[in-house]
């Protein structure tokens, strides 16, 4: 996803609205109950992942290292829609649940204080869209060699934002 298509997505309510729509008509997004076991699971998933991502990153395995950050961030943004009751067969249809959901705005004072740990901000969504562009770049293109330094950038961009989701679903189950 490019840049500008992120904005519109941010920018335009209207627009974002329209797309979620579009996907729960399409049968890729559907709402239903929070199940703890399944959030669980794609936790599980998303650290599984960045063990991976850590093996291979030693091996040399550089292209299977992007495709792991990437799956590693979106199986945590699947928990993360799971605790507001969606459920996405689609990247694009949750990263809009996950703009519409956890992306905010116009924040009070007292918002500003939960920021940095609690919400999800513009680095949080650009990271998440660089993550699947990387990926689709290892999986699709027939370049072998990628920068150790770029990749080993995206893991810690990865676990930075895999604990911060996780912290935003403990303090989610904490009010329910």
């Amino acid at each position: 996803m490019k840049e500008y298509d992120l904005n519109k997505l941010l920018e335009n309510k209207e627009y974002l609205n329209s797309k979620i729509d579009e996907f729960f008509h399409q049968n890729i997004l559907k709402k239903q109950p929070v199940v703890l076991e399944e959030i669980k699971g794609h936790i599980a998933k998303a650290e599984h992942n960045l063990i991976f991502v850590k093996d291979n990153l030693k091996l040399g395995h550089l292209d299977w290292c992007i495709n792991g950050c990437y799956y590693a961030s979106y199986h945590i943004v699947l928990a993360l829609i799971l605790t507001k009751g969606y459920a996405s067969k689609s990247h694009l249809a949750t990263l809009c649940v996950l703009i519409q959901e956890f992306y905010q705005k116009g924040i009070d004072r007292e918002d500003l204080q939960l920021i940095d740990s609690l919400f999800i901000d513009y680095q949080d969504l650009t990271f998440y869209v660089e993550s699947k562009n990387k990926r689709e770049d290892a999986t699709y293109s027939s370049t072998k060699s990628f920068d150790k330094k770029l990749v080993e950038n995206l893991r810690i961009k990865a676990l930075i934002f895999i604990d911060k989701v996780k912290k935003i679903i403990e303090n989610a189950q904490n009010q329910n």
